[in-house]
């Protein structure tokens, strides 16, 4: 018989549906929330009341998009945790829902475990075992993927993640919320010229903060000799900060890769659609004997493709949840 399951995702600002059939998807509708822009950052109240706004008609149009009726559904996946805990009772509120009026299965996702399975929502696939380097506005993680539902962290971020060090020298660089995407497209223009420290964290953790703060006290000072500093260099600023984000990702994997001695190497979040992120995977992965693997620009940042992959794998295996669950804002579980 036929799996169809309909995934939700709302764990931050983006409001999203998606089918998949028998693991292969039929539709990914994503609604970004532009409210957001203006205050600089997610504003939790904002997203939560944009989220009710807008669950209805994104998951119409993932049903519609994908050629198939609400009561041909097997299952509702949802994103259960990490993320605001506002966002997160949409999502779930609405899941519970429409999985009570269809008599369906309900199944909870991690939010991070689904950005390590969005790999499997087209091939190529990787293999068994992997490592996947996960990286986000809010995570920073590399995953030793033993199976699809067996996972470790072998080393995360002990302060901020990686895309929070985008988006915060974004800041500090009057650019837009959310600042990764502008960073990168001016990095392209500039050259990495200037040189910020990469931090020596033992084993395979990951640390920013000191980054965050060496790129703060570096503009003060170049500001306080010429004022205009940061309009003059902000294209070698950016490509000097991108390439050290990226440095500090890339060698932690690379000492991942060599202490697991596993050469099937992944990368996947928010931040795997930076282009110098994404240069750099495939060029050291050609040098080191790797086979890498950069899912596609829409399967990068948060969608509810990755959530119905993984809502697929937990049917196969009859992982179902009781609708007493509650959301979970700092969620460990698998």
């Amino acid at each position: 018989m036929s799996a169809i399951i309909l995934g939700i995702e709302s764990s931050c600002d983006d409001t999203a549906a998606a089918v998949i059939q028998d693991g292969k998807v039929l539709s990914n509708v994503v609604s970004v929330q532009e409210a957001h822009r203006a205050y600089g950052g997610v504003v939790p109240e904002v997203a939560s009341r944009e989220h009710q706004a807008h669950i209805v008609p994104v998951v119409d149009l993932a049903i519609k998009r994908a050629g198939v009726s609400r009561d041909s559904l097997s299952a509702v996946a949802f994103t259960r945790g990490p993320g605001l805990i506002g966002s997160l009772i949409v999502g779930m509120t609405f899941a519970k829902g429409l999985a009570l009026s269809l008599n369906i299965p309900l199944i909870e996702v991690n939010h991070m475990v689904a950005h390590v399975l969005a790999h499997f929502a087209e091939k190529p696939y990787p293999s068994f075992p992997f490592l996947c380097l996960t990286v986000s506005g809010g995570h920073t993680q590399i995953v030793l993927v033993r199976d699809y539902l067996d996972m470790e962290v072998i080393g995360r971020t002990l302060d901020d993640a990686a895309g929070e060090a985008f988006d915060k020298t974004g800041k500090l660089l009057g650019l837009d919320y959310p600042a990764g995407p502008h960073i990168d497209r001016l990095a392209q223009q500039g050259e990495a010229r200037f040189e910020f420290p990469e931090p020596r964290i033992e084993g395979l953790d990951f640390s920013f903060s000191g980054l965050k703060t060496s790129i703060l006290y570096f503009l003060k000072r170049n500001l306080k000799k010429d004022p205009q500093f940061i309009e003059k260099n902000i294209a070698d600023i950016s490509a000097s900060v991108q390439q050290r984000i990226v440095s500090i990702l890339m060698n932690k994997l690379e000492q991942a890769a060599e202490k697991t001695g596993i050469r099937e190497v992944a990368v996947a979040g928010g931040v795997s659609a930076n282009s110098e992120l994404r240069r750099n995977m495939e060029q050291r992965g050609k040098a080191l004997g790797w086979n890498t693997f950069i899912p596609k620009f829409e399967y990068c940042t948060d969608n509810a493709a990755m959530i119905a992959v993984t809502g697929y794998y937990k049917f196969l295996k009859g992982e179902f949840t009781g609708h007493g669950v509650e959301p979970v804002a700092r969620w460990r579980g698998k």
